[in-house]
């Protein structure tokens, strides 16, 4: 699915009686907007905002499709003897063990079907005939790269295009989370595009750091279907907020996904999904796929990993909201 749409999950900074100094870096980065806060820590703004630039230069230079000079884009121009750094080998990991675990529901190769299908809000879905399919069909699938031993990937065709967008936010707030937390900081949110770290307690507060999740809902304005509270946990939420369709006649809400198994859009009742896990980067991936499988075996992979827990918002008759929650939400 691809993540560059709107992010269903805005943060709430909480007013509190107590007022504690909080230092709040905010900027643009990744192609959305990024928000760091944190206890004062014994290093100075300008040190910090430093050391946040470069890791977004570092990652960028490594995953960013849209840098001609990134490593990704050059082994997606067929580039075979690139060799990868570490943010890509340990992207590419997860991206695999995400594949494995999902039986191909999760595949960083799906782009193509995305670009062929005219996914958008305002869009109807183009036709694809056989022979276009199959032609798609043999230049996406995750089982035809491989990371090799030197640490070059090699792809059965070199018109494979891999995009690790539904990983690279969740792990470039890892990075940045582990960073604060390397210069000493014990209570800290990180968050990119709605992709969330938080460590400890939020400074205003004392309590945990509470974070809102937006109501699905066709209206210009936001709303708030839900207030949570995470400390030392890893949040991130996948939604088609206000990009989704209504049947005429039964006035149910849906969205389209593509399903990699088939390469065919399917239509889900899935309106968003939030998932909380031990780092981003595995909560950004689960919230993505989340919004592909079907939802009884979404709700089966959840329930059978106790580091994750999950919140599903679904469109039943009539188009009304429906919650559900896994059992360690």
């Amino acid at each position: 699915m691809d993540k560059r749409i709107l992010i269903g999950i805005v943060l709430c900074w909480m007013a509190c009686e107590k007022q504690v100094e909080t230092v709040v870096h905010q900027g643009y980065a990744l192609g959305t907007s990024y928000g760091v806060q944190y206890a004062p820590i014994d290093r100075s703004y300008e040190e910090v905002q430093k050391g946040i630039d470069s890791l977004f230069y570092i990652i960028n230079a490594s995953l960013s499709t849209y840098l001609p000079a990134s490593v990704i884009s050059k082994i997606n121009r067929g580039d075979s003897l690139v060799t990868v750094d570490e943010h890509f080998q340990k992207v590419y990991a997860q991206a695999n063990e995400m594949w494995t675990i999902t039986n191909g529901y999760f595949d960083p190769t799906i782009g193509a079907w995305v670009n062929a299908y005219g996914f958008g809000p305002d869009k109807a879905l183009v036709s694809i005939n056989k022979q276009q399919r199959d032609s798609l069909m043999e230049i996406t699938g995750w089982k035809k790269i491989q990371l090799t031993s030197d640490y070059r990937v090699r792809k059965k065709k070199p018109e494979i295009y891999i995009d690790f967008n539904a990983l690279a936010k969740g792990y470039t707030v890892d990075v940045i989370a582990d960073y604060l937390s390397q210069l000493g900081s014990q209570h800290h949110l990180v968050e990119i595009g709605g992709e969330i770290v938080a460590k400890g307690k939020s400074p205003k507060s004392g309590e945990a750091w509470k974070i809102g999740i937006d109501s699905p809902n066709e209206k210009a304005e936001r709303s708030l279907q839900s207030i949570l509270a995470i400390s030392n946990e890893a949040l991130a939420t996948s939604g088609n907020y206000r990009k989704f369709r209504i049947d005429e006649i039964t006035g149910e809400k849906y969205v389209h996904s593509i399903n990699p198994l088939i390469g065919k859009p399917v239509r889900s009742k899935v309106l968003s999904v939030s998932v909380k896990a031990p780092n981003c980067m595995m909560a950004d991936a689960y919230a993505t796929v989340l919004m592909v499988m079907p939802f009884v075996e979404s709700k089966a992979l959840i329930e059978s990993n106790n580091g994750l827990a999950a919140y599903w918002i679904l469109s039943s008759d009539g188009g009304q909201l429906e919650e559900v929650f896994s059992s360690r939400w």
